[in-house]
């Protein structure tokens, strides 16, 4: 696999270095699994057509576009909050 170079301004990768850092990593590899991890649009509903159809097969549950909406709000809601705030509420 050849290199490429990415251009991003003095401030991303000084903030790229410090997270690379913190992670005992490097940036080369910080940005390839952001790369490998992070799904588009189109495969974010792939996926959940397909924990849907999962669902539907092994344990007879439809859920609904309203459903699968609501969740999405309440996970987001969760992650949005401080780590402290979240587990202070389970």
């Amino acid at each position: 696999m050849s290199d490429a170079m990415i251009r991003v301004p003095a401030e991303v990768r000084d903030r790229l270095a410090v997270i690379a850092e913190s992670r005992g990593t490097s940036i080369r590899s910080l940005v390839q699994e952001f790369a490998e991890s992070t799904l588009t649009e189109e495969e974010r509903r792939e996926r959940a057509e397909q924990a849907r159809a999962y669902l539907a097969e092994h344990f007879g549950v439809e859920v609904t576009d309203e459903e699968s909406a609501a969740m999405g709000r309440r996970l987001r809601e969760a992650f949005a909050q401080p780590q402290a705030q979240r587990g202070a509420a389970a």
